[in-house]
């Protein structure tokens, strides 16, 4: 999450969700407060996800894999 707080975080997140980006947690399809419920339980971690893009280059998936149950 870095200095992002999580507010700023999730509005980010939903912006992204409305202009249709798909989210994934561990491989599987999620939303935005998931995300963020799961990588706020350990502050001491800092999460990068890897952003997926179509053949045009746009971005179409943010993927947060190997994010553990704490």
């Amino acid at each position: 999450m870095g200095s992002l707080k999580p507010e700023a975080w999730e509005a980010m997140l939903m912006q992204m969700e409305r202009e249709g980006i798909g989210f994934y947690l561990n491989g599987k399809p999620s939303g935005p407060r998931e995300i963020i419920d799961r990588c706020c339980v350990c502050e001491d971690v800092v999460y990068m996800p890897d952003f997926v893009t179509d053949e045009e280059g746009r971005l179409k998936e943010v993927r947060y894999d190997e994010v553990k149950n704490w």
